[in-house]
């Protein structure tokens, strides 16, 4: 077997990608996209790097690193970098849209059928056992992160600190998260060691032959830094952003609700340090508490559909405006459908954009300082402080699957049960996030088809 795989290793690299054929393999990722940012990432990784050697396992890192240090969504920005280092700007704005589109254009489909029809015995089994499999997978993304980044006690006490902010306090999130940055940014000045974690994804020495974008393969003319060509990107991008949002207030003012989603989600895409996880809470805190948009039982159903949908978990938004406007009838009781398909799509684009030009426009620039201590300080301690935040939603979830009518009611001991068998899934056995949803949904059905 050593010797086939000896021969089989490729001498050259493959022949150039067209943006064609590029189109139809980011479309295809946008459909087959499980499994939240790891499930991606490896999938990425194994289409690109060892299949298809798009990109040398060094340089598909060395994308990756950068993209952990931006807000928002890594695996979507992951595959918008590499398409835009191979095809320029319109290869990285396919590649980023097409990981996004089909999951809108199915949770925009979902959406309403759970808000048309989640009364139904079956619609309502369904998500009586998917919710109590969200709780154990929030917790072990609160355990995942954790693992990743707490390395030391200091960390250990932003972490602490944070939980504490968000749950005893009801501190702001966005508070939270400057509070951590700004302790990061001093830390790195003055006890450095704390923050010097070292690559978090293993080290680029593998090789899996010549690859299109190898090693050696020089920046192509497009990826070097110029200020005319960030200061280009940068007006270009904040006009895609000013001109919606100025129709938006045109027509309807700014205290309309889609406005205010627009205004709302722009800024939890620029607090997404750590994943989507860490930009519920956020979410959780506007959405349910402020605006009133949908309820928290709503919010954990949210999150359930979003896990059984491919592209990034973050899409979540696009449920919450979509039940948001759907229920509020902004566009009148005959228009239910309208309103939450607009307002879905509408908090998509500005959920995204801001990721898009981090990566067009800051590309060339973030890329040559992601390894200096002093951008990556304030990042860590931010992480850190994700933990303490993602670990209050699992509390958040768990209170509601568990006590649904508060701790006045009844413990809800089977859906214990089944939190429980999801732990143990994820866990010990390792399985896969869309599997165990599965399970737990169908559990969920039968045990209400029995026991109703």
């Amino acid at each position: 077997m050593t010797s086939d795989t000896k021969q089989a290793t490729p001498v050259g690299p493959p022949p150039p990608v067209t943006f064609r054929e590029a189109f139809g393999f980011w479309l295809k990722l946008g459909f087959i996209s499980f499994g939240g940012p790891a499930g991606q990432i490896s999938l990425m990784h194994q289409e690109l790097v060892e299949k298809r050697r798009w990109i040398s396992e060094r340089r598909f890192l060395h994308a990756l690193n950068y993209c952990m240090l931006l807000p928002g969504p890594e695996a979507q920005q992951l595959a918008t970098y590499i398409g835009w280092l191979m095809h320029r700007t319109w290869g990285g704005i396919v590649a980023g849209t097409l990981f996004v589109l089909p999951s809108l254009f199915l949770l925009i489909f979902l959406s309403w059928l759970y808000i048309a029809f989640g009364e139904s015995t079956a619609i309502a089994g369904l998500f009586y056992g998917i919710k109590p499999a969200v709780t154990a997978i929030v917790v072990q993304a609160a355990h995942r992160i954790g693992s990743r980044t707490l390395k030391n006690n200091f960390l250990w006490a932003i972490a602490g600190a944070a939980f504490v902010a968000i749950f005893a306090l009801n501190l702001p999130f966005p508070l939270i998260i400057a509070a951590a940055a700004l302790l990061g940014y001093l830390g790195g000045r003055f006890k450095p060691a704390y923050f010097s974690l070292g690559n978090s994804h293993g080290q680029a020495n593998k090789s899996f032959g010549p690859a299109l974008v190898d090693d050696t393969t020089p920046p192509p003319a497009h990826a070097v830094f110029t200020w005319p060509h960030l200061l280009k990107l940068a007006i270009a991008g904040s006009l895609l952003w000013l001109i919606p949002m100025a129709l938006l207030t045109g027509i309807w003012g700014w205290a309309h609700p889609l406005t205010q989603m627009g205004w709302f989600f722009t800024k939890a895409a620029l607090l997404t340090f750590g994943g989507a996880y860490a930009v519920l809470p956020y979410v959780y805190q506007g959405a349910v508490g402020q605006y009133g948009w949908l309820t928290p039982t709503q919010m954990i159903d949210g999150l359930a559909l979003g896990e059984t949908t491919p592209g990034p978990l973050i899409m979540v938004v696009a449920f919450v405006a979509f039940v948001g406007a759907y229920v509020k009838a902004l566009f009148g009781p005959d228009s239910l459908f309208l309103a939450g398909a607009t307002a879905a799509t509408l908090v998509t684009w500005f959920t995204f954009l801001p990721s898009f030009i981090f990566i067009l426009a800051g590309g060339p620039l973030v890329e040559s300082t992601h390894n200096d201590l002093k951008f990556t300080a304030p990042l860590t301690a931010i992480t850190a402080a994700v933990v303490g935040v993602v670990l209050n939603l699992a509390l958040f979830f768990a209170y509601h699957v568990l006590w649904p009518k508060g701790f006045a009611g009844h413990f809800d001991w089977i859906s214990a049960l089944l939190a429980g068998a999801a732990g143990l899934a994820l866990f010990r056995f390792k399985s896969q996030v869309i599997h165990v949803i599965i399970a737990s949904a169908l559990s969920g059905l039968a045990i209400k088809t029995w026991l109703p």
